[in-house]
């Protein structure tokens, strides 16, 4: 079993989540993570449906920035980022736990992702894989993995590979 400083984790998403099945299973996946961390899950408020992309995104960038500190690892979850498998992810956090941040900083942006200014300040990227998923569902898969990670790195069962 391995011990890790648990830095805060705070999940910000650029609208809310419209499927109840999914945000059921996000609210059980917040729910199995409070036992291993502090996480905050934060959606933008007031999105406009058709709003032009490019207005969207500055909305969701200038949003994005309001809740950054400079004590934060921000990661974009990002089509581009980093791919990982659930052991590697785990110990990816494991790592970065010590980087002496206090928090993590999850971004999961719209359908049309993130402003590149956005990008620029992000610590990492991280892909949740080369398929393609809706940026609702990509919230749901994203709590599970980082639920699995901590029971990697806490020797619990949940993970069987």
């Amino acid at each position: 079993m391995i011990t890790f400083t648990k830095m805060k984790c705070t999940g910000l998403v650029t609208e809310k989540t419209k499927e109840g099945y999914l945000e059921e299973g996000i609210r059980l996946y917040l729910k199995r993570l409070q036992h291993y961390t502090v996480i905050e899950w934060k959606t933008k408020p007031g999105n406009k449906k058709n709003t032009h992309e490019a207005q969207l995104l500055k909305t969701e960038k200038d949003w994005f920035f309001a809740q950054m500190e400079t004590s934060d690892y921000v990661v974009a979850l990002d089509d581009r980022g980093l791919e990982l498998n659930s052991l590697e992810l785990a110990h990816w956090i494991e790592q970065k736990n010590q980087c002496g941040k206090k928090r993590w900083l999850i971004l999961i942006g719209s359908a049309y992702g993130f402003d590149p200014e956005v990008l620029s300040r992000c610590d990492a990227r991280i892909s949740l894989s080369k398929l393609t998923f809706t940026h609702q569902m990509v919230r749901l898969i994203f709590l599970e993995q980082w639920y699995r990670a901590h029971t990697i790195l806490k020797g619990e069962s949940y993970h069987h590979a």
